[in-house]
């Protein structure tokens, strides 16, 4: 069979691929060793017994990367303002002055 003229560009490709998911799971094996659960086994326990746990312990996960979008959307203040709509509001209610009779025929 003839040789492949791609064929070494694929196995370049391939190994490249394989060394970005070697290093990936080296990463994230890493930032798992590092952190602990939250909450530990003692905040469930004290919880347990009744106590309100407002801080709990630093897991070692480092700073949530989600929390900085949430400030910045607290800080917005650039004049934007949702749409106010309110329903009409009917007018009393009227019914018959006279009662209904069904016809006797």
């Amino acid at each position: 069979m003839a040789d492949d003229p791609n064929k070494e560009a694929r196995e370049k490709q391939l190994a490249q691929n394989r060394e970005a998911s070697d290093r990936s799971k080296r990463e994230g094996t890493e930032r798992l060793s590092k952190g602990r659960p939250t909450p530990t086994q003692d905040e469930n326990d004290r919880a347990k017994l009744g106590e309100h746990i407002l801080d709990h312990e630093d897991d070692g996960s480092g700073p949530d990367p989600h929390a900085q979008k949430n400030l910045e959307a607290q800080h917005a203040t650039g004049g934007y303002q949702t749409r106010d709509v309110r329903a009409d509001r009917p007018g009393p209610h009227t019914t018959r002055a006279t009662a209904h009779r069904p016809s006797s025929e």
